[in-house]
């Protein structure tokens, strides 16, 4: 069995989004520090190593002086310098190292590697990162003017190294890392708490509309004011509105409705205890015509029949326009034959007809010979039902009464139509007679005023049209011009 999805935290996924990166920024945070601090570390030391490197250069440069007395005294300076050098530091351990006109060692330390890019470099002092005996040191290093010495190959010549262990260096990056970091340590807490208190304080709004809803009456159907939220809540505040108010003339059409269908029973209901005290009163009287109070009685209890007959035919009526109105049943279709579907109709009003001497006859193909449709089939039933009954109420005795289905030959629609011989239906009234417990005036005819309503209901559910004109509109005055009431089922209604 599939886990249930758990509920979405908007403000969880908010704080997340918001949190994620900074979490990840962090350690490319320290690792950039990290980075700029050993370069900040290495400058001053780089400063003082190459001052060094120049002083000992300069001390060497000497020691290819003409005169060996002159050589002997730079020899000797270079010494000094050499030992003040190497006394400098208490930290660190430096090495150095002179090399002669033709590479050979003039003085210092010989495992001082020679840079592997020394050729054809100048005077300036350079640096590099090397390793001396297992350790990592900082190297500065430059040429010293060559002498013209013939012997010498190009690119060679006198060269002077400083190496320096990186202690210091270390050390001083990581007072600068700590200096760094560590306030971090205290202000990454800071800003998600700030964060967090700021996200909160973003969506209280929501939970004060949130509030104002849940304190509104159950019948309180009026839109909500939209410059009381914030503005990218706007279009949901927007979007429920719409639905309130769809909501509240959904209940107002419902609550009208029921209100009619209350005064529509009443009037059975009143006639039925109308003649039931007029049996229990002629019954009370105990005098009189035993014939005469038989046939009263008899007469009373034909009222009360037809009185239940049409209460019953009212709440079917009722019944029946809930299961048009109900948009879940409309959608369970089923491939269906209307030819075979409106025969069974007619066929079922074939004693009604009889009984009001009415012509009822089914014209169009026979059951297979077009092509189904996809419908609700108690619902499309209900529909041809109710076009049927309602052309028997309004055609008088003697009339006619046509059901017929015509397939479209360019294969858009599939009509049906409900042909009679009645009075027809004013151009006026046409759109009125769909509206519920409409009753055109003028007639005589007994009914609920649902039927029609009905009809339209299950048409629109099915995506269908349908319309009213004049059966014969060239009888004018002459005679009845009757109705003739068309439902055209679209092509994609009737698709497989």
């Amino acid at each position: 069995m599939a886990s249930r999805r758990e509920q979405l935290s908007l403000f969880g996924e908010i704080l997340d989004w918001m949190l994620a990166p900074l979490l990840l920024l962090w350690p490319m945070s320290v690792a950039l520090t990290w980075l700029v601090a050993q370069s900040i570390a290495n400058r001053p030391y780089d400063r003082e190593l190459g001052d060094l490197a120049r002083e000992i250069a300069t001390q060497a440069a000497a020691l290819s002086a003409p005169e060996a007395a002159q050589r002997r005294r730079a020899r000797s300076e270079m010494d000094l310098a050499v030992a003040r050098l190497l006394r400098a530091d208490d930290e660190d351990r430096i090495y150095f190292q002179v090399l002669g006109q033709r590479g050979e060692l003039v003085a210092g330390d010989a495992d001082l590697p020679v840079p592997v890019d020394a050729q054809g470099m100048g005077t300036e002092v350079r640096y590099r990162d090397d390793v001396l005996r297992d350790e990592p040191v900082r190297v500065a290093w430059l040429w010293l003017p060559g002498t013209g010495d013939p012997a010498a190959t190009e690119g060679s010549g006198p060269m002077v190294q400083i190496a320096e262990t990186l202690d210091k260096r270390s050390r001083l990056a990581t007072e600068i890392i700590k200096g760094v970091i560590l306030p971090q340590f205290v202000i990454l807490p800071l800003a998600v708490l700030l964060v967090w208190l700021a996200l909160a304080r973003g969506i209280r709004p929501l939970a004060e509309l949130q509030q104002r809803i849940r304190r509104r009456e159950s019948t309180d159907l009026s839109p909500i004011r939209e410059r009381d939220v914030p503005e990218e809540v706007a279009p949901l505040v927007s979007a429920i509105n719409d639905l309130l108010q769809r909501l509240d003339q959904s209940i107002s059409t419902q609550r009208h409705f029921l209100a009619d269908a209350a005064h529509q029973l009443k009037t059975p209901l009143a006639g039925l205890r109308t003649q039931a005290e007029i049996a229990e009163r002629e019954l009370d009287s105990g005098h009189g015509d035993p014939q005469a109070l038989k046939q009263t009685l008899k007469h009373t209890l034909q009222q009360i029949a037809l009185g239940s007959q049409r209460a019953a035919h009212m709440v079917n009526q009722l019944l029946a326009m809930a299961r048009a109105e109900d948009r879940e049943q409309a959608l369970r279709r089923q491939s269906l034959d209307l030819a075979e579907l409106v025969r069974d109709v007619v066929r079922d009003f074939v004693p009604k007809a009889l009984d009001k001497r009415i012509d009822l006859g089914y014209e169009g193909p026979e059951a297979g010979q077009i092509a189904p449709i996809q419908a609700q089939p108690v619902l499309l039933r209900e529909m041809v039902r109710n076009l049927v009954d309602n052309a028997l109420q309004y055609t008088p005795r003697g009339g006619t009464v046509t059901a017929r289905v015509m397939p479209d030959p360019f294969g858009q629609v599939i009509v049906l139509q409900v042909e009679d011989t009645g009075p027809g239906v004013p151009a006026a009234e046409r759109e009125l007679i769909f509206r519920p417990f409409y009753r055109a005036l003028g007639t005589n005819v007994d009914g609920t005023g649902l039927g029609l309503a009905i009809v339209q209901e299950i048409a629109q559910q099915h995506e269908a049209e349908i319309s009213v004109g004049d059966a014969h509109p060239r009888a004018g005055a002459g005679g009845p011009a009757g109705a003739l009431f068309t439902v055209r089922f679209p092509v994609q209604a009737a698709a497989d």
